[in-house]
């Protein structure tokens, strides 16, 4: 006779008798005894390797440069220094390329792998919309600026054999201008929702980054991301907070926006149009920008987009209140009379608070009194006689 522990794990063993005569009853315990050896064999196993993560002092991301003639690498560390640093062999040198991100050890001293798909937290906060449902309908009074951004943006998009059958190079990008509230950025999102291309909004104050050299990057990244995700638009609003003239003498702040600008103009230089990307680009004071960035072969075509006018308003209206229960009072023409000066930011307004309007006297239908008191709402507060005149001053010019 013998006896063997019983397998209740973390309990006093109990011990019974096999009869020795009894071989079967003994390869059974054997076996079972065996799987829990195994079992236990592997979790120790495991919690060592969670002891050694525990143990090990974390990586450091950085970007890869370049090699040296003797092999060794040059990346640009996050915490700020370019470092040398050796290669692992674990690390195949074949996806080491300009541009990669890669974790070095703490000390700095070698590349342990290659950090695939890294996108930037500022990248993923970015207004990404993989195919807008805006389409050219949706743009009111603006028949001929559409037209002219049509021609540098959606033809390369849609036909670049058009242009590679006549050995023609596109234009590159497009800069919009005019009042705020006018249609710069529906315009853009018209253009991709017609395309079905990616559309990428940047405003440029997310661009500028208190550390030195991030806002390159993010730019870089923005540009990466635009041809991961090609046909797409890059669409830079307030474009003026990275492009404002250059001062020869200014504080580190403005030299690191000067440092974003630089990148953003090596991204222009260096895409290809036909290659799926295009750039538009809004602001609303072309009076500061750089030179750097106007010149032929960046932003080619520069578009102004004014407010509208009493046509363009009308259009405006009837795209705003086309799902809208009218009152046969209601007279849009003479709506687009009253609203003189009004961008269609302000139109979209008075519609909304004309439809409120309604609710609020409990019928189910708006009516033209409704729309009066809007338009008296709307407009006391967002344009005076002040609004007007500099609205005259500041966007008569027409041309560059």
């Amino acid at each position: 006779m013998v006896s063997l522990p019983d397998d209740n794990v973390g309990h006093k063993p109990k011990y019974f008798e096999i009869d020795e005569d009894d071989p079967e009853a003994l390869k059974r315990k054997i076996m079972k005894l065996s799987k829990e050896l195994k079992r236990l064999r592997a979790e120790v196993e495991h919690w060592k390797n969670e002891v050694n993560k525990i143990a090990n002092p974390p990586l450091l991301e950085a970007t890869f440069l370049d090699f040296l003639p003797d092999g060794r690498a040059v990346v640009k560390s996050s915490a700020g220094p370019t470092l040398v640093v050796e290669v692992s062999s674990r690390v195949p040198r074949e996806l080491l390329k300009p541009g990669v991100s890669v974790a070095i050890n703490q000390r700095g001293n070698m590349i342990l792998e290659v950090l695939k798909g890294l996108e930037d937290p500022y990248i993923k906060a970015m207004e990404v919309v993989e195919r807008p449902k805006t389409r050219y309908s949706d743009v009111g009074g603006l028949k001929d600026q559409l037209r002219e951004v049509r021609e540098v943006v959606e033809l390369p998009l849609k036909h670049p054999e058009l242009f590679k059958e006549l050995g023609v190079e596109p234009l590159k990008g497009v800069l919009l201008y005019g009042p705020p509230g006018c249609g710069k950025t529906l315009i853009a999102r018209a253009v991709a929702g017609e395309v079905g291309a990616t559309f990428i909004r940047v405003v440029g104050s997310e661009l500028i980054n208190k550390f030195i050299g991030e806002g390159a990057r993010i730019v870089r990244d923005v540009f990466n991301l635009a041809r991961k995700k090609a046909p797409s638009i890059v669409f830079i609003d307030e474009i003026d907070a990275i492009a404002a003239k250059r001062i020869e003498m200014g504080t580190s702040g403005e030299r690191e926006v000067q440092r974003t600008l630089m990148q953003l103009l090596a991204e222009l230089d260096g895409f290809d149009p036909l290659s799926g990307v295009a750039v538009i680009a809004a602001t609303n004071r072309l009076d500061i920008l750089d030179p750097a960035i106007l010149r032929p072969g960046r932003f080619d075509r520069i578009v102004y987009i004014p407010p509208p006018d009493k046509k363009g308003r009308l259009e405006i209206l009837q795209i705003h209140t086309r799902k809208m229960k009218l009152a046969p009072d209601v007279n849009l023409e003479k709506i687009a009379e009253m609203t003189e000066g009004a961008t269609g930011a302000d139109i979209k307004a008075i519609v909304t608070e004309a439809g409120y309007n309604a609710i609020r006297a409990g019928r189910r239908m708006v009516t033209m009194e409704d729309f009066e008191k809007a338009i008296e709402k709307v407009l006391s507060k967002r344009i005076g006689a002040t609004y007007r005149v500099s609205q005259k001053k500041e966007f008569q010019f027409h041309t560059i």
